[in-house]
């Protein structure tokens, strides 16, 4: 196929651990559940559709979460895709509890952990997650017996790589003492950079960053605002070119938009056409500061 017809494929490729290749232009799942990332969706067959069409545009990198739903959001990714592509990677993650609509707790007990790991290799139906994050460290457990006991699942083989997400580069630091870390996954968009230390940390230490909440773009996308004028000027959406700033950004980024709509995921993968120059990367993140 052509670059046109999987138009992820031109954001070119980022190997997790080394080892494992990815699109650095994936999909985030949480918007294929209900109100409040709580239950069903309003549409579960445009749901289907819009996993199908991700891989179909050469998205091979898909996060998910235990949370979303609860179970919600992996099932459907395994009643859309399995079978699984031999290129797929599915990242999931566990250390959020919900109790209804809009809330999150964290909960990182070890047993807790490995109970959500056990469900989701389930509810994914696979045999090893290839990618499975701590969503939120809780603050009332060690740091060390949460990422240890992801470790003791990595050695059993019931995971393959381990990620983070939400912290800042002690924690990071803390974690790789005990464990290879790939990945880690924080707010970050062009409106808002305040992980900008953790990114540049993950990068010089050849670790993925996967930016939550990546369209962001607030006032910047403002008509005449400076998003809105680049935008114009080379016949894109705002939010097509904040993910091409994401992807500009470093070559350990890998944005993660999520959508509910075929067509709002059409128009967010064909950001990865778009080059960028210099001046007008610098131009947009001038304009964020």
């Amino acid at each position: 196929m052509t670059t046109d017809t999987r138009p992820a494929k031109a954001s070119g490729t980022f190997a997790l651990g080394g080892e494992l290749p990815v699109t650095r232009l994936g999909f985030g799942s949480m918007q294929l559940t209900g109100p409040g990332v709580w239950g069903d969706p309003e549409d579960p067959d445009e749901a289907v559709r819009v996993l199908r069409r991700a891989v179909e545009l050469g998205v091979n990198f898909i996060d998910t979460a235990d949370s979303y739903g609860p179970i919600v959001a992996e099932q459907l990714i395994r009643k859309a895709l399995h079978p699984y592509p031999d290129d797929l990677v599915i990242a999931t993650k566990a250390g959020l509890s919900r109790s209804g609509p809009g809330d999150w707790r964290a909960l990182g007990r070890p047993e807790y952990l490995r109970q959500q790991a056990e469900m989701s290799l389930r509810h994914l139906g696979l045999e090893r997650i290839p990618l499975f994050q701590l969503h939120r460290v809780d603050p009332k457990v060690p740091l060390a017996e949460q990422v240890g006991e992801l470790k003791l699942l990595q050695d059993e083989g019931k995971i393959a790589h381990i990620g983070l997400s939400e912290v800042d580069v002690d924690q990071l630091e803390q974690a790789r003492a005990i464990a290879e870390i790939v990945s880690v996954q924080n707010l970050y968009n062009l409106a808002d950079r305040r992980a900008e230390a953790l990114l540049e940390h993950s990068e010089a230490a050849g670790i993925a960053f996967i930016p939550w909440f990546p369209l962001a773009t607030g006032e910047l996308a403002r008509e005449g605002g400076p998003l809105d004028a680049l935008a114009k000027r080379h016949g894109v959406s705002p939010s097509q070119l904040a993910l091409a700033w994401l992807l500009r950004r470093s070559p350990v980024m890998l944005p993660i938009p999520g959508t509910s709509s075929v067509a709002h995921l059409e128009d967010n993968t064909a950001a990865a056409l778009i080059d960028l120059t210099g001046e007008e990367f610098e131009e947009l993140s001038a304009a964020a500061a």
